[in-house]
């Protein structure tokens, strides 16, 4: 293919606190998000530490993983990040690349899971930002990644991890929860969105040899009145706790950084509704620049080559 870059394409998040209430604006153009629920999510961030997105320095972590495993061990290739919603916005990546003479490059989405907003809409942004940016290189996408075996071993080990933190003789029955960002019910029947999901969990608790898992959707934003993938994770933690259970394993396996969804909606709120009902969450961590996750995207750019 003829390759001299590498694109990471991710979806952007704001890296001060004064850029959050832009970065939702530009997240919520064109879409149905009640202005509270958008004031609700602000609130979220400035909650983080320095009141930012950890998601630009992760990804970042994974494109400078990423370039020196191919600098090791090739093709040799210089890796950029552009984001859908915020600097660097794939434009100005894009510009960038042209000022430095890349003609054709591998673009990799950072969503393991396919539908119109985790896939679609970031090959429109490209097209529209190579649209608008003077010699933009030729961007090639990457094939669907969701069931890599690499991407598997490495959410494996991650949930490994979590699953030190429960003592050892409820181990093997402790419940193991699977999350994904919801969607609205007509996008994810339109999108094998769900059976990706599905069929990644199943090859992660595989390699657990962990039979007891569930799967559960979180992060929702549209209208209350809109039907959304179910069940919820605060409704499943809810439904563990009632139940009797102390201790429930939860693999955000959707996501490949941690962030706002992860690090708000899992650790604080969920953790904190876990807690209030005597249930102690573990919550592995994403993917992140894991060595498998590494390797993974080096054997997409290797594919392509």
């Amino acid at each position: 293919m003829n390759l001299d870059a590498v694109l990471l394409i991710a979806f952007g998040g704001p890296t001060a606190p004064d850029e959050i209430r832009p970065f939702l604006e530009i997240v919520a153009r064109g879409r149905n998000i009640p202005p509270e629920r958008l004031e609700e999510v602000a609130h979220h961030y400035e909650r983080m530490p320095g009141g930012r997105s950890p998601l630009a320095e992760r990804t970042l972590a994974q494109a400078q993983a990423l370039e020196r495993a191919l600098a090791e061990r090739g093709p040799a290739l210089p890796v950029h990040v552009g984001m859908r919603n915020w600097h660097p916005f794939l434009h100005e990546t894009l510009a960038e690349m042209a000022a430095r003479g890349h003609k054709r490059a591998l673009g990799i989405i950072l969503s393991p899971f396919r539908c119109e907003a985790s896939w679609d809409r970031y090959k429109a942004d490209v097209a529209a930002a190579s649209a608008r940016t003077p010699g933009a290189p030729e961007v090639a996408f990457a094939p669907p990644w969701g069931g890599h075996p690499r991407f598997v071993a490495a959410v494996a080990e991650r949930a490994r991890a979590a699953f030190e933190e429960v003592p050892a003789g409820e181990r093997a029955w402790t419940p193991l929860v699977f999350t994904a960002h919801s969607l609205p019910v007509p996008m994810a029947d339109a999108a094998p969105y769900v059976a990706e999901l599905t069929a990644a969990a199943h090859g992660v608790a595989d390699r657990l040899e962990h039979r007891r898992f569930s799967i559960a959707y979180q992060s929702r934003s549209g209208s209350p009145r809109e039907p959304w993938l179910e069940p919820d994770v605060v409704g499943v933690l809810r439904a563990l706790a009632a139940s009797g259970e102390r201790h429930a394993v939860v693999v955000p396996i959707g996501y490949v950084c941690d962030h706002v969804e992860v690090l708000y909606d899992l650790d604080v709120a969920a953790r904190a509704l876990a807690a209030e009902r005597g249930l102690a969450l573990h919550r592995a961590p994403t993917v992140n620049d894991h060595p498998e996750f590494v390797a993974m995207l080096a054997d997409l750019v290797r594919s392509a080559a």
